[in-house]
Parts: structure tokens; sequence; C-alpha cells
């Protein structure tokens, strides 16, 4: 998983698709760190599409 999750991160960050700032806050609130009620509204969306690719769009809720 953690593996995959890099892996994604990774692709991301290289295809620029979706701001750094949002795959950061995306990882932290899979590590538990961070809610998604603490994402600045601006990244909100985009930080919602990556935890749907990575199959855990309750974590956006």
């Amino acid at each position: 998983m953690i593996r995959n999750l890099l892996f994604f991160i990774l692709q991301k960050i290289f295809r620029e698709e979706m701001s750094a700032v949002a795959v950061i806050y995306t990882t932290l609130i899979i590590k538990g760190k961070k809610t998604f009620d603490q994402v600045p509204e601006r990244i909100q969306a985009q930080v919602r599409e990556i935890l749907a690719d990575l199959d855990v769009p309750e974590l956006a809720e």
C-alpha cells in the first residue's frame, strides 16, 4: 500500500496535474495527521480527487 501510494504521488508530482501541496495534504490525511476539514478550500477539490483515485474517498467526508 505505501509503495503504491508513493508511486502514485510521484506520478502526480511529475505530471504536474496536481499541486504538490495537494499531494502533501493527501499524504497527511492518509497518515491521520490532518483531516479533510483542515485542507485549504482552494485545493480541496484536488485532494478529494486524489483520495478518490486512491480508493479512500471516505477520507474526504
